[in-house]
């Protein structure tokens, strides 16, 4: 008699993979959005710290940290920049953080796509 092992199922459901695409997808609608979809990047980094222990010791776990670390670190230029334009350069310092937050989520994505975590630096 021989015995007929179960197939295993498809993926079904959001795996690690696919929720780290949605916190990178969420904050790019947030940036694209010029804040209209603000609540978009709210919503990605509220994903990134409730599935942060999620992904501790996978590949996906330094992405969570990168996101959450560009969040934090682009509102505090931001709001730099806001208080700078009573001196007239928050243009200038806002303009340059934007860049910053936008090189930052595409350098994120772009290593989620090639399996890499995100490499330290800038």
């Amino acid at each position: 008699m021989s015995q007929v092992f179960p197939q295993p199922e498809p993926e079904s459901g959001l795996t690690l993979r696919k929720l780290t695409h949605l916190i990178y997808g969420l904050f790019a609608l947030g940036l694209i959005s010029a804040g209209f979809f603000g609540v978009a990047t709210i919503a990605a980094i509220v994903l990134a710290y409730l599935k942060r222990s999620d992904a501790a010791g996978t590949v996906y776990a330094p992405h969570f940290d990168w996101i959450i670390a560009t969040f934090w670190w682009g509102l505090l230029w931001f709001a730099l920049s806001a208080i700078a334009t009573f001196i007239f350069i928050g243009w200038l310092t806002g303009l340059i953080a934007l860049v910053w937050v936008v090189y930052r989520v595409a350098r994120g994505w772009l290593a989620l796509f090639s399996g890499n975590s995100p490499t330290p630096g800038f």
